[in-house]
């Protein structure tokens, strides 16, 4: 399975850097210099390697420099491209209260006092932070549950299962 370590936001200046939303916890041992990303063009299903010249921070974001990539046009045509590393290649977390989106999806979500909610289909990144896209149990339908200790009190990989604590009205439908 592919994960998404980065998304490509933009063009950044004249000589062809790129914004870069990250998605992982290591930007800087996956966009180091000489670091080569797997990156699909957005809406393909192709995949090409991209060698990582440079890399810094900048407004929260990462601008990184691709070799071949040296000007604003070639950089524009890039736009929505994802970065991906297989899975396999990654060890567990260190940290006990992180995980991968992989390991996220399709485990169990119910309340605090038992009732079955949904499953995990998906987690989403936005600028806000991550959200748990879950699928309802009752109708099918997609709820989004910010993924936040306050309502995310317990997630337990080993069980298959997420315990959630949400305000009233979350789970309302529209």
């Amino acid at each position: 399975m592919e994960l998404v370590v980065g998304r490509v936001a933009r063009s950044h200046g004249v000589r062809g850097e790129l914004v870069v939303d990250v998605r992982t916890d290591e930007p800087e041992a996956r966009f180091a210099p000489g670091s080569v990303l797997r990156g699909r063009a957005a809406r393909s299903t192709e995949v090409r390697d991209y060698t990582v010249e440079s890399a810094r921070e900048h407004s929260g974001r990462l601008l990184v420099q691709l070799a071949g990539v040296t000007d604003r046009s070639a950089a524009d045509a890039l736009r929505g491209t994802l970065f991906l590393v297989d899975s396999e290649h990654l060890g567990p977390s260190e940290d006990p209260d992180e995980f991968y989106d992989h390991e996220l999806e399709g485990l169990r979500v119910q309340l605090t006092d038992g009732t079955a909610v949904g499953t995990v289909t998906d987690v989403l990144h936005s600028a806000a932070g991550e959200l748990l896209s879950v699928r309802a149990a009752t109708d099918g339908r997609e709820i989004l549950i910010p993924f936040v200790t306050a309502m995310v009190p317990t997630v337990s990989i080993a069980d298959r299962l997420v315990v959630i604590d949400p305000p009233e009205g979350l789970l309302d439908p529209e």
